[in-house]
């Protein structure tokens, strides 16, 4: 009998070693190869005597949508057919899977949680540092050899002893809270739930540092009960919620409006839970004095607007990319991928799917 296939979606970088590993004796991998353009080749491999067939998990990366688009309802309904059972995504982050769709055809879905908390916090660390201080712009006015005229101390602010307002504290926002209670900043935030236990099978990607931190809510993190209440506590407002439904502009031009003028906005999730325009025409009016943004709504494309201000902080989600982040996002998600087959169940099931 022959073994069930794996199909790689989204080039491996690092962990090649343990792929061989993981998978030796138990499935044949195969990759998403060059000749694959569009859904259409995509979805002929899967037929009887194709490349795919017999392929029963994915491990799938994001940037597998430029040649077979996001993993949407037409997308899952014809894996279900073609007898895929798993989609290990590589990333903490699964907006661009139809969940939904996966419930309702019995398709179980894993991500990697905890795995990108310490790079992505150090990327929202970076830009409250960066915006208060004006470092961004600072750096560009040497570059134009203008040494420091386009900033001046009147514009920039000390971190220390300002208030934080963290959207969301789970590992990233919590990581965070960490982080800037150094300096020390004030934390408050709001969350739906408390932070969850890291995985068992993800905890190696987690520093000696944050893992000693554990999960529990240090007692200097003071609960807001509302998002609106968080907001007018904040000199800054860092956004750390997935991207769901429920999530999509939940900071809107009410809770935008209630922040502080010269407040800084911090976002590192989704571009899409911050209403973009109210954002913009808050930096139009100063009532926002800057913003740092490592996420947009159209990735790649950048609404033109955010460019004509040289205050704002803008980075190509890069927030959970560093070796360390990546290699073990990969490993994670291939663990995940194994113990199904291993298993018949694999690890770090999405919790929409945990019911």
């Amino acid at each position: 009998m022959s073994m069930p296939r794996i199909l790689i979606c989204g080039d491996l970088k690092f962990a090649h070693k343990e792929l061989r590993e993981l998978f030796n004796n138990l499935a044949e991998v195969v990759t998403l190869s060059s000749s694959i353009r569009s859904r259409a080749d995509f979805l002929i491999e899967f037929e009887a005597g194709g490349k795919f067939a017999g392929t029963v998990g994915i491990y799938r990366r994001n940037i597998s949508k430029e040649r077979i688009g996001i993993f949407d309802k037409e997308l899952i309904k014809a894996l279900t057919t073609a007898g895929v059972r798993w989609i290990a995504q590589n990333g903490a982050g699964y907006d661009e899977i139809d969940v939904a769709e996966c419930k309702l055809r019995g398709i179980g879905l894993s991500n990697t949680p905890r795995v990108v908390d310490d790079a992505t916090a150090t990327a929202a660390l970076y830009l409250i540092i960066s915006c208060l201080r004006h470092f961004s712009l600072a750096e560009r006015s040497l570059q134009l050899s203008q040494w420091k005229t386009l900033v001046s101390p009147g514009m920039a602010h000390d971190v220390t002893n300002r208030t934080l307002c963290i959207l969301g504290l789970g590992g990233i926002g919590l990581r965070l809270a960490h982080l800037a209670h150094a300096f020390p900043m004030r934390i408050f935030y709001h969350s739906r739930t408390p932070p969850a236990t890291p995985s068992p099978d993800c905890a190696s990607a987690l520093t000696s540092t944050s893992m000693s931190l554990g999960s529990a809510i240090p007692p200097w993190c003071t609960y807001v009960p509302s998002v609106k209440e968080l907001c007018e506590l904040a000199d800054v407002l860092s956004i750390h919620v997935p991207l769901v439904p429920e999530t999509i502009g939940l900071v809107g031009k009410a809770e935008i409006s209630a922040m502080k003028k010269g407040s800084v906005l911090i976002n590192t999730a989704r571009g899409k839970v911050v209403d973009e325009n109210a954002m913009i025409d808050a930096l139009e009016t100063g009532h926002l004095s800057s913003v740092g943004l490592d996420v947009f709504p159209s990735e790649p494309s950048v609404n033109p607007r955010l460019l004509a201000f040289p205050q704002a902080v803008l980075l190509p989600h890069i927030g959970g990319e560093t070796y360390e982040t990546e290699y073990e996002r990969e490993l994670c998600a291939l663990r995940n991928l194994r113990d199904f087959l291993r298993d018949g169940r694999g690890t770090n099931l999405v919790p929409e799917l945990r019911e």
